[in-house]
């Protein structure tokens, strides 16, 4: 088995690896992704939500567009809808744009986002293959399908991975400056950093299975959505909308008291549902079952080895943010990555991974932990009356809508998961002393404190603030008289990419929360540093690239546009 070296051994090509790749590619520094699946085969099912922020990588990529293109149909609608069952009564919808009119429609608790990139509503099936064939397409990338990590360890400056070809059975050495473990729960590269999982070990258990049903469509009691949740006492479930057409994904929430998944009826439970007899014909075609967990890794790093999405944390994927959670891991450790190996930043840079992310991941399994909570208390306090044809039921399925509809409206309109998050203690960040404003799972607060995401505009000429961003800093010069040499100059000595943005208040409509002279995008669109006037460009610098932990004096007098 002949096995090239490379920059960074990626282990795990589902999104998260695959994401990691292109960025790193997009940066220049080429990798190697091990898989163990054969190529070609196809991935589970069980994402079905690509959020704003990894849409904005994507566009980044230049692949927001054929992303968008995959999944429902142009008309269908995305909408959230709640019923008694999936051919039953309906008891509250959250409208959400379908394809064709997402970046058009401008009413509704999912539009209006701050980005130029709002969400999109797409199964795994679709989007993973989309990632691979960019992936094989890309010269900077190669993948070993079919092929598994047995182990690794560092040694001079590198890590040596062994592996094997499970097609063929012959086994091979790697050499890497850098290791990635992007595979998922029972991640080998976890178990080689010495890393466990800690937390609640199971929340819910889903019976999930995948069917083809070419007459349901026709038979639903209310318009088609992608989401249809069903709400009754006998089988509470949730049924997603794959392909707009025939394929559905059912998710049956066991009982409390239903521990083995072999042992509840699958095809009694799909029926119930649905609401259909046992007439009504569908063909399952894959047993997808899976348990809710708030599980995080104690360590999500050890030397040159590290962890990200499954592999690091595994949580009750509410608001979309099971995958997505994992390709932010990997964009704000590709940035590191790609500096590092590009020479413009020392590997202390890498510290900041641990110190950003593992907050983060804590932060995020919670609202998803709470949000379950809430769910499954929801499904199994169902009033008894609410399929009834009468007042009671009338009132029964009005009053379990409306709370149904405010408590779900916020992951599915989840502008605080998106935006809102910072990082508050990184060593690679210029703090001012401001803290960051609060956010929830639904509400955004958008800001320029250091750590935070740097808030969206549109510039005069139409074109989003991200789309001007350079490849590394980015340098915002809000005020034309404030000084920007000393910035350009240190970065220009330190082979650190800076791209200097001009911007005008006035005529651009910059938002209120820009309140400072200047301000330094970090290459993952998070703010580094902001004030009036930097003190020592090099100092400063070297903090942002990991060089110095030492702060940077910053001028944070009062603001004047405040």
């Amino acid at each position: 088995m002949t096995i090239e070296n490379t920059p960074v051994l990626i282990v795990g090509a589902g999104p998260v690896g695959l994401m990691l790749a292109l960025d790193l590619a997009w940066r220049g520094v080429a990798s190697t992704v091990v898989e163990a699946r054969p190529a070609g085969e196809p991935p589970s099912v069980k994402c079905n939500h690509v959020s704003s922020r990894t849409m904005e990588a994507l566009r980044r990529l230049g692949l927001s567009r054929a992303v968008r293109a995959k999944g429902l149909p142009d008309d269908y609608p995305n909408d959230v809808v709640f019923r008694t069952r999936m051919t039953g009564r309906e008891l509250a919808r959250i409208p959400i744009p379908c394809r064709r009119d997402r970046y058009r429609r401008n009413s509704g608790p999912d539009t209006g986002w701050p980005t130029p990139e709002p969400p999109h509503r797409v199964n795994q099936i679709y989007f993973e293959p989309l990632l691979f064939a960019r992936a094989v397409a890309n010269p900077r990338i190669k993948i070993l399908s079919h092929t598994r990590l047995d182990s690794a360890r560092e040694e001079k400056e590198q890590v040596v991975a062994s592996l094997t070809d499970l097609g063929t059975g012959e086994t091979g050495t790697l050499r890497a400056r850098y290791l990635v473990g992007c595979d998922g729960g029972h991640s080998t590269v976890r178990r080689l950093i010495g890393g466990r999982l800690e937390g609640d070990a199971v929340i819910q258990r889903v019976q999930s299975t995948l069917i083809d049903a070419p007459d349901l469509l026709a038979a639903l009691g209310s318009p088609p959505a992608w989401m249809n949740y069903n709400y009754n006492p006998e089988r509470p479930g949730n049924v997603l909308a794959i392909d707009g057409v025939r394929r559905w994904l059912v998710h049956n929430y066991l009982l409390p008291d239903e521990t083995e998944f072999d042992a509840v009826d699958r095809d009694r439970c799909i029926r119930a549902i649905l609401g259909v007899g046992p007439d009504f014909r569908f063909e399952k075609v894959a047993n997808e079952d899976w348990i809710g967990r708030r599980l995080v890794a104690d360590t999500f790093r050890r030397g040159r080895m590290f962890i990200a999405g499954d592999a690091a944390h595994l949580w009750v994927p509410y608001a979309g943010y099971g995958m997505n959670a994992g390709i932010a891991d990997a964009l704000d450790l590709s940035w590191q990555l790609g500096a590092v190996l590009s020479g413009w930043a020392p590997d202390t840079l890498l510290d900041a991974y641990v110190a950003e992310r593992k907050p983060i991941t804590e932060q995020v399994s919670r609202f998803a932990m709470n949000h379950a909570a809430g769910a499954i208390q929801e499904r199994n306090t169902l009033p008894a009356e609410i399929e009834e044809d009468t007042p009671a039921g009338e009132a029964a399925r009005r009053t379990v809508g409306e709370a149904a509809y405010a408590l779900n409206v916020q992951q599915f309109a989840c502008a605080g998961l998106n935006y809102g998050y910072f990082y508050e203690d990184s060593p690679v960040i210029g703090y001012d002393g401001e803290a960051p404003p609060a956010y929830t799972m639904h509400l955004y607060t958008p800001s320029t404190v250091p750590g935070c995401r740097v808030p969206h505009f549109h510039v005069a000429d139409g074109r989003s603030l991200y789309d001007l961003m350079g490849e590394g800093f980015t340098l915002l010069q809000l005020e034309k008289t404030a000084e920007t040499a000393a910035l350009v100059a240190a970065a220009r000595e330190r082979g650190v990419p800076l791209t200097v943005l001009p911007i005008n208040r006035v005529t651009d409509r910059v938002p209120d929360a820009y309140r400072h002279a200047l301000l330094i995008a970090r290459p993952d669109g998070h703010v580094a540093w902001r004030g009036d006037r930097i003190e020592d460009a090099g100092a400063l610098l070297d903090l942002l690239r990991g060089a110095s932990t030492r702060p940077a004096t910053t001028d944070i007098a009062p603001a004047r546009w405040s």
